[in-house]
């Protein structure tokens, strides 16, 4: 970890965008221990266990038929903050084209296979269904000067480039935060460079290992439990093939409105936001109550030191998840997960499945806080 050459790749931001994304990337690199994912020959064949028995399980609890990525990725944090920058980029690509007045241009795609980190490619599991192993200028301006305080003058100049530095610093503090705190992440590949590529099913290796030392669990135990959780979220979006276009549509509606000013609350598309943080409450709340249903080891410990961990930490722990909304994050966990616990207990954790038949089956804002609303509406 260096910091000074975190600091030195910010300071070095260029381009024509709001945000230099490969110097973000390099400075939230610089300021992030990789960590090991140098695996055990069992921890290999453990984490394949856990995604197939995860898969079999939530299948006959839930009753939803669906499909987990062919191979999973083992990774490190550096690995995380390569494969998901991107994710970022395309996310505010819509911003970036409007401040810009360019059109909006996605980011390049993933790494290479083997171009991820000086410190080595990702280790990737065997297929956990028995399929062998895998295969290890100012930013807008003509150039032309139209006065020295004008669009095209020195002074707007300096202060795009000033204002790119502060938005890079920005973006690889949060990649960098997330990287070393990030325990596994299911990927449907939203807003994608390639709409037909596989999903990706990720853990951050260090990390699990990191955290089950701190909450002083079995590391075995609380790495299977993650693995139901990310396997969880596979099963929604397989059950809803619908999601991701829906999720898409609401996060492109919501930065168009933003971009364009139009009918709104500072500029965003309240509308359409509201429906995002109804589905994502939808979809994290689902993922509690069925985890924790399927699961098939003991888990009260582990829910209670993880919940205890996602509001606890120092003052600048605590800064920085306010600053990233994950207590935002944290309200859908524990509103979603109220919601389906009620629904489940009411008719089965089956029928609290319709929800992902169609978006009409989504809750609203309002359902979220009165399930029994939902039940009369849709009768599951």
């Amino acid at each position: 970890m260096d910091i000074l050459r975190s600091l030195r790749a910010v300071s070095e931001a260029s381009g024509t965008g709001v945000v230099d994304w490969d110097r973000a990337a390099a400075a939230a690199k610089a300021s992030t221990d990789p960590g090991s994912v140098a695996l055990t020959p069992g921890e290999r064949e453990g984490y394949a266990a856990d995604v197939r028995d995860a898969r079999t399980r939530l299948g006959e609890v839930a009753g939803i038929a669906f499909d987990v990525p062919d191979e999973i990725e083992v990774q490190n944090r550096h690995h995380w903050i390569d494969a998901s920058v991107d994710t970022f980029r395309n996310v505010m690509a819509p911003i970036e084209a409007a401040a810009t007045g360019q059109a909006s241009a996605p980011g390049d795609g993933r790494p290479a296979e083997g171009d991820w980190t000086s410190e080595g490619p990702l280790d990737r599991v065997p297929d956990p269904f028995g399929g062998g192993q895998g295969s290890g200028g100012g930013a807008g301006g003509s150039g032309e000067i139209d006065g020295f305080g004008g669009p095209g003058g020195p002074i707007a100049a300096f202060s795009r480039d000033v204002s790119r530095i502060a938005n890079t610093g920005t973006m690889a503090f949060a990649l960098g935060f997330l990287a070393r705190n990030v325990l596994g992440q299911y990927d449907p590949l939203l807003l994608a460079d390639e709409p037909d590529a596989d999903h990706g099913l990720y853990f951050v290796h260090p990390n699990i290992v990191r955290v089950a030392a701190t909450l002083d669990v079995d590391y075995p135990r609380f790495r299977r439990w993650i693995a139901f959780h990310e396997v969880t979220h596979a099963a929604e979006f397989g059950a809803a093939p619908w999601l991701p276009e829906y999720l898409e549509s609401r996060v492109e509606r919501g930065v168009e409105g933003l971009t364009a000013g139009e009918v709104t609350i500072g500029g965003l598309d309240t509308e359409a936001f509201a429906e995002l943080q109804a589905a994502m409450t939808a979809v994290e709340g689902y993922a509690e109550v069925l985890m924790d249903r399927a699961f098939d080891d003991e888990y009260a410990d582990l829910r209670r030191k993880l919940d205890e961990r996602r509001g606890g930490g120092g003052p600048i722990r605590q800064l920085a998840q306010r600053l990233l909304g994950l207590g935002m994050k944290r309200r859908q966990y524990e509103r979603g997960a109220a919601f389906f616990r009620h629904v489940a207990d009411a008719r089965g954790i089956e029928a609290a499945g319709a929800v992902w038949e169609r978006p009409e089956h989504l809750p609203t804002a309002s359902e979220l806080d009165d399930p029994e609303a939902w039940l009369t509406r849709v009768d599951p």
